[in-house]
């Protein structure tokens, strides 16, 4: 299984709307015959994959494989009649699908009299297939907060300077990690402030893509201030402006897709959770939020925060911009508490991956 989780991890961020996973196949004496991942949507399955490898040596075999095998007929046949025709004794898989339309293979396999297992590794699987499992059990995008900062941090100097708090090679990690996502979403502040990209570049793509994904650029922007010359609206990727409902944006309508979106009861900006429903409308399953401290602050608070990325320069600058603004926590009984995935040393800088572990009650995020 780890194997198998192993192979998923292979296609992170290239299969989108489908889910990452992996599968290994054994003969009947438990020698690996046959192993494949889903390498992007509308290609054949993890387990077809494998199959086809494993080919008569899977006949009383065991197929393990990290997501419960598909039971639809979608842009591919289901998996549990690719399994059952292989003639396999055995399936295992870690973690059981939470799709409407997708699931059931499990049942279906043991009614056919297969063994069959659920659950192990499942928390390793969950972690390499978060994205995907967030938005089929939520109905929402899941949602990483990424932010570059100094050691006590700081995004932003006294004087309001953030060009570069971290080196080359932490820059080219971020540039990797969009290209991990659907979608890249910005604040007006950081686009009229700093004219960002939002683009993919720096590196070479995965060895099966010949270019690189082109995420959806998202700036919320509720009083549609974005300037029509500024870079996120160049043709280097699609953009869309999500405005408050109530907002004249008849210039940047002619210019780039425009959302209207309802206002936030918390404050002047967007209500973020129908920003997500908007992006869900659209397929969106993964988002990266580089917006400034503001959004990342109201995303927090609205509990949207799945994973954050934090790259730290070994600097410090004692004032300027803090990384994180008002995310309505008054307590410390009310702080978001994280687990730490990973821990990595990229150039001169630290990156450090967690996961949101736990949320403050609604209750207080509404006051």
């Amino acid at each position: 299984m780890r194997d198998a989780i192993a192979l998923a991890a292979r296609a992170l961020g290239e299969t989108s709307p489908n889910p990452v996973v992996g599968c290994v196949v054994l003969d009947a004496d438990g020698a690996p015959v046959g192993e494949g991942f889903h390498a992007y949507a509308g290609g054949p399955h993890a387990e077809v994959v494998a199959l086809r490898e494993a080919g008569d040596r899977a006949r009383g075999g065991t197929l393990l494989v990290t997501l419960e095998p598909c039971d639809h007929q979608g842009r591919t046949g289901p998996c549990s009649r690719a399994i059952l025709a292989a003639g396999l004794r055995r399936v295992v898989y870690a973690v059981g699908d939470p799709s409407d339309q997708a699931q059931g293979g499990g049942r279906r396999l043991a009614e056919a009299g297969l063994s069959v297992e659920s659950g192990l590794l499942a928390a390793d699987a969950e972690r390499v297939n978060a994205e995907w499992l967030t938005h089929a059990r939520l109905r929402r995008p899941h949602v990483t907060w990424k932010f570059a900062a100094t050691l006590d941090g700081r995004s932003a100097a006294a004087d309001g300077t953030s060009q570069w708090i971290t080196g080359a090679s932490a820059r080219e990690d971020v540039h990797r990690l969009r290209a991990r996502v659907d979608a890249i979403i910005a604040g007006s502040g950081t686009v009229l402030a700093d004219d960002p990209r939002l683009t993919v570049r720096g590196f070479e793509p995965h060895d099966h893509l010949r270019t690189h994904r082109r995420p959806l650029r998202v700036v919320a922007d509720a009083r549609g201030r974005t300037p029509l010359d500024s870079r996120v609206l160049d043709d280097a990727a699609p953009t869309l402006v999500a405005v408050a409902d109530d907002t004249d944006a008849s210039a940047l309508e002619s210019t780039t897709a425009v959302v209207r979106v309802p206002r936030s009861r918390r404050g002047p900006g967007l209500d973020l959770s129908a920003l997500l429903a908007e992006l869900t409308e659209r397929e969106i399953v993964s988002v990266l939020l580089e917006g400034g401290p503001s959004l990342a602050g109201g995303f927090l608070a609205a509990g949207l925060v799945d994973r954050v990325v934090a790259y730290l320069a070994p600097a410090l600058l004692g004032a300027g911009t803090a990384a994180l603004g008002d995310a309505g926590i008054a307590t410390l009984a009310e702080a978001y508490h994280l687990d730490i995935d990973d821990v990595t040393t990229i150039g001169p800088d630290l990156r450090i991956t967690a996961t949101v572990r736990d949320r403050p009650a609604p209750s207080r995020r509404e006051n």
